[in-house]
């Protein structure tokens, strides 16, 4: 919600005379309390400036002035609005900054109370695990290994990672994520963890992928070129074939998406940008999109990513960029 209402923010301050713009956001104010809510969460961004009001400044102090919006407001000079757009994105980093604590530093931190390997924004990085098996490691991802004389387990964490697995039938190799679980003895294949979704893909050998959902469990069967998405939420699966160069295919510096929705990629790209990502319209972020994206110049992906859809890129701070349609 706090995102609309920054939406909304820099969609006025682009087009300060639009009649219909400003109707528009008076009827998106009045449908919900908690639109007003986060309307005000927005405003007390600049409140905390201490400077002068705002061209909609009415507009700002609540939900009440919604009713009452002028015919027209002039706008400010080239010199002040120039020095208002620079205020006005310090004002929104300072109003999202709670939200950025909830959405990043918190799970960050937990995650390396859990995890036994990590990787930072746009780092990758290879791991030789204690049984000779490797696991290649993606952007923003995390790994926790539990190994005994029976068995090898693994949970990924957060991320994407490919799994190149030494043979041993005597100890299985078990990769978890969530209810989904990959039962391997000797193979390769990239795993990979969304909000939403969970994604195999094999290279060679074979894997059994099993789901525990509300306690009924479902055995996939996967062969070389196989691809497996699971909804995480509901465990529905859906299988395709994947040709060989596109399975973990980052590990050359590509993303390679099917099918995805432009929310699941941007969540993706995300490891590979220090700057937090918002799509503030559903609408664009469940746009889908197949293709094959650059990660060595995330901004130039992003922009691809959005390109055929009308959407841009507007970066507020070096920690905030919006994916709009404007």
């Amino acid at each position: 919600m706090l995102e609309d209402a920054i939406d909304w923010l820099l969609r006025l301050q682009d087009k300060p005379n639009d009649a219909a713009l400003r109707r528009a956001f008076a009827q998106w104010l009045a449908q919900s309390p908690a639109h007003a809510d986060a309307w005000q969460k927005a405003s007390r961004g600049w409140d905390a400036l201490g400077t002068a009001p705002p061209a909609y400044d009415h507009l700002w102090r609540g939900a009440h002035a919604a009713k009452n919006l002028p015919a027209r407001i002039e706008p400010a000079s080239g010199r002040n609005v120039r020095c208002w757009r620079g205020r006005m994105a310090t004002g929104i980093a300072a109003a999202v900054c709670a939200a950025v604590l909830a959405v990043f530093v918190l799970p960050i931190m937990s995650l390396h109370m859990r995890a036994d390997y990590m990787t930072a924004t746009g780092e990758t990085r290879t791991i030789q695990l204690e049984d000779g098996s490797t696991v290649t490691l993606a952007a923003g991802s995390a790994l926790a290994t539990r190994f005994s004389s029976s068995e090898r387990l693994v949970d990924l964490l957060a991320g994407e990672a490919f799994f190149d697995v030494d043979p041993d039938a005597a100890r299985p190799f078990i990769v978890s994520t969530g209810d989904v679980k990959v039962r391997v003895v000797g193979t390769a294949f990239n795993l990979r963890l969304s909000s939403r979704t969970a994604t195999v893909e094999l290279e060679r050998g074979a894997i059994e992928v099993q789901l525990d959902q509300n306690g009924r469990r479902a055995d996939e069967l996967l062969k070389p070129g196989n691809m497996m998405v699971v909804d995480l939420s509901t465990g529905a699966t859906v299988r395709r074939e994947i040709a060989p160069e596109d399975i973990g295919a980052w590990r050359d510096g590509k993303l390679f998406v099917q099918d995805a929705t432009i929310g699941e990629v941007i969540e993706l790209l995300q490891r590979y940008q220090s700057a937090w990502i918002a799509v503030p319209d559903p609408t664009l972020a469940d746009q889908p999109v197949t293709g094959l994206y650059d990660l060595s110049d995330p901004d130039r992906a992003l922009r691809a990513l959005l390109q055929p859809y009308g959407g841009h890129v507007r970066q507020l701070s070096p920690y905030l960029k919006f994916a709009t349609r404007f």
